[in-house]
Formats: C-alpha cells, structure tokens, sequence
C-alpha cells in the first residue's frame, strides 16, 4: 500500500485530470504549519494560472470532485487556493496495520533497480587514515546500505590510491635506509622475499620524510619521479615492493574501516587498471579522442557553453607518465567491462570537484559512458572550534583511529555519568560505549547535509539529549525495554486502532519513511534519514508520555499501542542500520 501522502496525492491527481489539468498538481504534502489538517495540496494556483480562473473558485473544483471519499474524513479551502486535507481514522488503522505487518516497515522496493557501482574511501598507500576519510566513509557506506535497501544491485570499491609520485617517495627512501635489498638490486633475478621489508609505521614514516625531502630539494625529487617512472615501466624489484607496501597497508586499513563498521565488496587500487592504460591510449589516439599537445597526450574537454575555463586532461606526460586521470579512465573502462554499471558514484570531498569533471567528460567523448552516468558526491570538511580543519594540538593531521577512540572513550565516560549500562558486565558495557561513540561521531557527519562544513564537537555529539546519536539509541532502548516488560506481563500486539491525536501522528511519523529514504537516495544525502529517525524517535516520546501502554484501560488499546511501539522500533532501527549504526538491547 501507498503512503496515505501517495494515496491523497493519487485520489488529487484524478480530481486535477478530470479538469484537463496536468494530474501532477495534485501532490499533497505534509502540511507545513502546526495546528493545521495534516497535508495540504498547493496545486490549485498554478492550475489557475494555466486554466486563467480565481485559483479559490478552481480549488473548489477539485474539493467536489473529491468529496466523500472514503479515504478523506475532511478537506477545506485556505487562502488563495490551498487545499487542506484530513484522512480518514481508516486511512490510519490500515496504514499503521500494513507498516507493523511490513518486514521494511513501510518503505516500498524500487521498480527500477539499478547497477549502482559506488567508489568511496579512497585512503592512499602507506598513509593512515585521517578526519578526512572519515566524511567518505561514513556517507559512502550509508548511500550503499540505503540504494541496497530500496533495491539496487550495488558494488562498493575502496579505490586505494597505490600508484604515483608517492611510491616513488618511498621507494627511494626505503633505498636510501636499506640500500642492500634485493628490490633495489637490478641484475636480481628473484624470487623476492615474501615477508614485507617494512611494517604500516615504517610506512607512515618512511613517506612524509621522502615528501619533505623532495619539497626542498630538486634532485631528490627528481630520484622519486625516476623510480616511480620505473616502477610504471614494470621493473620487477619495484613491482615486488609495490606489492608489499599494498598488502601492509590494505591489512592496517581494514582494522580502521572495521572499526568504523564500512566494508567494501572490491579491495581495488589505481595499480590494479596499469595494464590496461597501454590498449586504452592507443584506441584514444587511433580514434582521435587523444590529441598531442607539447610533447604529451591530452584529451580537449571544454565546451562552448563553460562559464569557465577547462584545461583538457593530460593522458599521458612528455615524459610518458600516466596521471590520476588516465588511472580513472581505465578504472571508469575495467568497472564497464566487468561489473556494467548503469550508474557510478564517486563520493570524494568538494576539493576534486575539478578533477572529475575533466574525467566525467572525457569518458563521454571516448564513449565509456553515457551523459550521467558518472556522478561526483562532494562533500564539505570536518573542521575544529577556529573553523578550519580539523588538527591535533599539535597542529597534525587528525588521525581516524584516535578520532574513533576518543569517540568511544567519552562514551563511556557518558554512560557512568548518566549511570546507564550500569548494570552489565565489563565487556558489555565496552560493547554498549562502542555503539554509542560510533553513532556519535557518524549521525553527527550525516545529520549535516553533504556538502556543509561543520565543526567536530565530541561533547555535543556524544550527549543522550537534543539531536544525536546516542539520544536515538537511547530511543531504541527504551522501546525495547518496553517491549520486555509487555511480555513479562503477558501483552502481546494486536490489531491498531488510532484514537489519540499522539497515536496519529505517530502513525504519520512512521508513514514517512519511504519518502525519507527516497530523498536520502536522490539528493545522496543521508540527512533526510537523520531527520527522520529523530522525528520518529520525538513523536514516540509524546505518544508514550500520552498514551499508557501497559496502564492502558482495556486490553485492546494495550495491545494496539503495543503494536505501534513495535512498528516504531522496527522502523527506527532499520533508519538506524541504514546509517550504520546499532542500538544496544540494554543501556
């Protein structure tokens, strides 16, 4: 069944095609004032203006053609035109029936799934993740459970950056420590050792010293461009270590992504696409989709109508180096060849908006994808008190592991303060603050639209009270404990009958979820989500403090507000599974 919004909005359209009128005046909303019948239809004065009429005298129109249906238990004219409506107590009973009854709770499957590839993460080789993996990562992995929920076929791939000017600045740092390796070896003929020369600190150290030494030093640079250049070429002491510092990092980044509950269906980096790049240039050039420009290979992008100038995208250097760029085109080729998507997301900060841009377009021209098919998710920063950037203290990058343990630790500072979770063992208790520092930092990246900056606040984020994480676990939880103490009395869930001005507009609260979702899913904004999760959770609150459940009057009000409690916390952690968080049973 429809939502009662669906329903309405059906029964309107009708009113408005009888009219000759387009039928999609006839949406109904939810109303935007309090007090109010709860939606309203605001077709009438376009209508008007269309059918050149008084939009009071049109809007009349409609209400007669929909009077007496059994669905509207009242409708009236405010205004210039707006059309108030009311449902019928019918409209709610079965609504609130079908949402309990309902494995999804309401919200319908797709009718068109899609082949959704989502390319998120993307932490770069031998560096550890910081604050600014976290924006990726928590909204990657909520587009992926929410597109996977209404129905879509979805594949999810870290990207890993492992190919470039950095693993030539840690091949020849690791060089210059530990000369008589056998990788640095030319007339080494293998095989290689199978142990890794180097652990992820090893790593994390090894690549901002090279970095530094590079930005001051020409030469040294230089020695990095020279390996790297090498290392494309395929020179097999180069690939080994490539190999190495791969699987070092791929085994510290999985303790972080699990950590922060993401997982990823492809483990796939830049690297995996090198062989590919040789075949793809040359069909470039043969085709004319490539053109030389000053020694390098480019791909010309812009268009008559920008408003502003695109430089074309470098294919391939003078020097015969392949860029981001020409790894992202051959991904955008492998990702067609083997998994066929209809639609890819690549969620990556506003920053690189440029970037993808100059890809999206050349991939158009080379014919890899039709207009659309590849969507840049951007997002703003996670930034400190002064307003920029998140940093440690001491002025250094943020890293996510202290970021995630920090989170948990003031949970559990949290939960002793407001004497919860008091009652379980030890490493229950961990368990619960573990839950409660995640859905702290991650409802708090997601409550913000996208594309916003905002400012990491741990005491904020980690409170049970006002908009946040833990205050909707904490919803769930008493919901659940509710639900125990019904049992323990003998209360089971019966048949819904709505009375209450609480109970409706908990039914109304409920009815809302598809329409959350879809908008989560179109504007790939998971905010929608978040508010509706805590407006659920708040009109739960007031129909609980209204409407006794256990010390209701009779057994079949017991058992139809017990019905609704459990539909309501059906509903709130699906809402919350969707965003990647999880409510404890206990708190």
């Amino acid at each position: 069944m429809p939502s009662i919004a669906d329903q309405l909005s059906a029964k309107l359209g009708d009113a408005f095609a009888s009219l000759q009128l387009p039928r999609e005046l006839g949406r109904v909303t939810p109303a935007t004032k309090s007090g109010t019948a709860p939606f309203q239809c605001n077709g009438a004065m376009p209508a008007a203006k269309q059918a050149k009429c008084n939009p009071r005298e049109l809007a009349q129109k409609i209400v007669d053609a929909i009077a007496g249906d059994a669905l509207i238990a009242a409708v009236e004219i405010a205004g210039p035109g707006f059309i108030n409506l009311t449902p019928a107590q019918s409209a709610y009973d079965a609504r609130a029936a079908e949402i309990a009854g309902d494995d999804r709770a309401g919200a319908p499957l797709t009718d068109a799934p899609r082949k959704v590839m989502i390319d998120f993460g993307g932490p770069n080789v031998a560096k550890p993740m910081h604050v600014g993996h976290l924006r990726s990562s928590v909204l990657g992995d909520s587009l992926q459970r929410l597109l996977r929920f209404r129905g879509d076929d979805v594949v999810s791939d870290i990207h890993l950056g492992d190919w470039g000017l950095q693993m030539g600045h840690l091949i020849t740092e690791l060089r210059e420590e530990q000369p008589d390796l056998p990788y640095f070896d030319a007339d080494y003929s293998g095989p290689y050792p199978d142990t890794p020369p180097v652990n992820i600190d090893d790593l994390a150290r090894l690549y901002p010293l090279a970095s530094k030494k590079a930005k001051d030093n020409a030469d040294r640079l230089e020695l990095s461009r020279t390996a790297t250049a090498e290392l494309q070429a395929g020179r097999p002491g180069y690939r080994a270590l490539l190999n190495h510092f791969i699987a070092v990092s791929i085994t510290a980044l999985k303790q972080d992504f699990d950590a922060l509950g993401v997982h990823f269906d492809l483990w796939k980096g830049e690297s995996d696409v090198d062989p590919l790049i040789p075949a793809m240039v040359e069909d470039f050039k043969q085709r004319g989709i490539a053109e030389l420009s000053d020694g390098a290979w480019v791909i010309h992008i812009a268009r008559e109508d920008d408003k502003k100038e695109l430089p074309p995208l470098i294919l391939v250097t003078s020097g015969g180096a392949s860029l981001y760029g020409t790894t992202d085109l051959a991904t955008i080729l492998d990702r067609k060849a083997n998994f066929a998507p209809d639609l890819t997301l690549y969620v990556v900060d506003s920053a690189q908006g440029n970037h993808f841009q100059q890809v999206f377009r050349a991939a158009e021209k080379a014919g890899l994808v039709k207009e659309g098919a590849l969507e840049h998710v951007n997002f703003g920063s996670v930034n400190g008190t002064d307003g920029k950037r998140l940093r440690t203290r001491d002025g250094g990058t943020f890293r996510l592991a202290d970021l995630i343990a920090s989170a948990i630790e003031r949970a559990d500072q949290r939960l002793k303060e407001a004497g919860l979770a008091a009652d379980v063992g030890a490493e229950e208790h961990a368990r619960v603050a573990r839950m409660v520092g995640l859905a702290a930092i991650k409802f708090a990246d997601l409550q913000n639209y996208r594309t916003t900056n905002y400012v990491f606040d741990l005491d904020r984020f980690t409170s049970f009270e006002g908009k946040t994480g833990p205050y909707l676990l904490y919803a769930a939880v008493r919901v659940k404990s509710l639900m125990r103490k019904a049992a323990d009395a003998g209360v089971k869930p019966g048949r819904i009958s709505v009375q209450a001005d609480e109970e409706r507009d908990l039914v109304l609260a409920l009815d809302a979820f598809g329409s959350a979702i879809d908008q989560a899913i179109d504007n790939r904004a998971p905010n929608a989500l978040c508010d509706h999760a805590f407006s659920l959770a708040q009109a739960f609150s007031k129909f609980y403090s209204a409407c006794p459940i256990l010390a209701a009057p009779d057994d079949a009000t017991k058992a139809s507000r017990l019905a609704l409690a459990e539909a309501t916390l059906k509903q709130l952690e699906l809402s919350l599974q969707l965003l990647g968080m999880e409510a404890p049973d206990r708190m």
